[in-house]
């Protein structure tokens, strides 16, 4: 049995690009830790979702734990910090935010969770975070300076694939007006793992679904049909310092 720790920034973060591999690494007999940068308090929610006077973070941690259940993780940990808001915002600089924490503080938090755990694998996001997000970015500067202080071996970077991507939007999408994604994610020459997870996206839209605050039935995620979701979750793209060039890695855990 090996360890995991999956790092994410938000609540629901870890369901969408980790959900895959998070429960592959359960059934495989794996232990999996899930630690969140933030309780997501700049969420957006519809009105009259929540109770009167209920805070969201406290929807969003009991959201969160019922999605680890769902994705076999043995113990959920939050850092303590404030969700930023989206680049550019005025709760990018609020005291207590993630984008404002020191980095070094930060990962000694983070590192001893590593330790306490002896962590054979982090996950952590780019170095863009994927599409440009403060605590995600964060997440990658954080994540990556506590497998130095902690000397977790393995540490692969989530990422998206541009160019998957691009292709499901012609394949899915023909004769809409297509999005730009060329700043999102990271092109597939640069990719250096690819996870098949596509026997465990029923469990993944499971966890995406008990994000309820967050993603709902009308939300791409859950609305796109199956064939469509298996697409677009049914593979879990990384990048792992020393691999490569092109996709040399399908497990993450293979030879531990």
């Amino acid at each position: 049995m090996a360890t995991m720790v999956t790092f994410h920034a938000h609540p629901d973060d870890e369901s969408i690009g980790c959900g895959g591999v998070m429960r592959k690494a359960f059934e495989d007999g794996h232990r999996v830790v899930l630690v969140v940068a933030t309780r997501g308090e700049h969420g957006e929610v519809p009105d009259g979702f929540l109770a009167e006077d209920e805070p969201l973070w406290r929807r969003r941690v009991a959201e969160t734990q019922a999605a680890a259940d769902i994705l076999g993780v043995k113990r959920l940990e939050f850092l303590g910090y404030t969700d930023s808001g989206m680049m550019g915002t005025e709760t990018n600089d609020a005291p207590g935010s993630f984008w404002t924490a020191p980095v070094e503080e930060a990962a000694g938090k983070l590192a001893a969770i590593l330790r306490e755990e002896r962590a054979d694998v982090l996950t952590v996001y780019d170095d863009n975070g994927g599409y440009g997000h403060p605590d995600h970015i964060q997440v990658h500067r954080v994540g990556m300076r506590a497998a130095e202080l902690a000397g977790t071996p393995r540490v692969y970077q989530s990422t998206i694939n541009r160019d998957h991507v691009a292709r499901g939007l012609a394949r899915f999408a023909e004769g809409a007006d297509l999005p730009d994604v060329t700043t999102t994610g990271k092109p597939e020459s640069e990719i250096t793992a690819a996870v098949d997870v596509t026997e465990w996206v029923s469990y993944k839209r499971q966890a995406m679904r008990a994000h309820a605050s967050q993603i709902s039935d009308q939300s791409f995620f859950l609305a796109i049909p199956d064939e469509a979701f298996r697409y677009s979750f049914g593979t879990e793209w990384f990048i792992r310092a020393g691999q490569g060039p092109g996709i040399t890695e399908t497990d993450l855990f293979a030879g531990l």
